[in-house]
């Protein structure tokens, strides 16, 4: 159990768990953009770990680039998607695997779908550590998910409760009281 503002966590996925599930999706990323050399954007800050781990576990030549949004104030979304740093403009007629940490509402992963469609790729698919599906208010088709979760406020392996948890290797979920 870790302590953060008067909230406890309780561990929830471990590290090794983790880790093994991103080296299936990275196998299963290397084979589906075999000679392709797709580029990897990440989705700042959170997926910050995991799209570096997904980098090195893909056996295709890969490229990465970051975008940054924001949607979340303490442990709850805002229901509004603000970018902070944008797309690059290179992107047309690339294949490009949209990694995220977490998709829960789908608001800010729609957006960005929404925004790389203008910049004409050859392909997009969006990879996700984590996926509350019962949160989803938007259909998406995501291909590549790391784990399905509950609607449960969850940090670590990227994750946060206002910056805090970031840097935690296995991923903890808010205790109910």
């Amino acid at each position: 159990m870790i302590e953060h503002r008067d909230h406890s966590f309780k561990p929830y996925i471990p590290a090794s768990q983790i880790q093994n599930r991103v080296a299936e999706l990275g196998e299963q990323l290397g084979r589906d953009y075999a000679d392709q050399n797709p580029i990897l954007l990440g989705v700042l800050n959170g997926a910050f770990m995991f799209t570096a781990d997904l980098m090195r576990a893909i056996t295709t030549p890969t490229e990465v680039a970051f975008v940054r949004y924001a949607s979340y104030e303490g442990t709850a979304s805002t229901g509004k998607v603000r970018q902070l740093l944008g797309l690059p403009d290179n992107l047309a007629g690339r294949h490009v695997i949209v990694v995220e940490d977490i998709v829960d509402s789908g608001l800010t992963m729609e957006k960005i779908l929404s925004q790389l469609a203008e910049l004409n790729p050859a392909s997009v698919a969006v990879a996700t550590c984590l996926l509350k599906p019962d949160a989803l208010q938007v259909a998406l088709d995501l291909k590549y998910v790391g784990f399905e979760i509950p609607n449960d406020f969850v940090i670590g392996y990227g994750l946060d409760f206002d910056e805090f948890g970031r840097h935690l290797p296995d991923i903890y979920r808010l205790a109910e009281d």
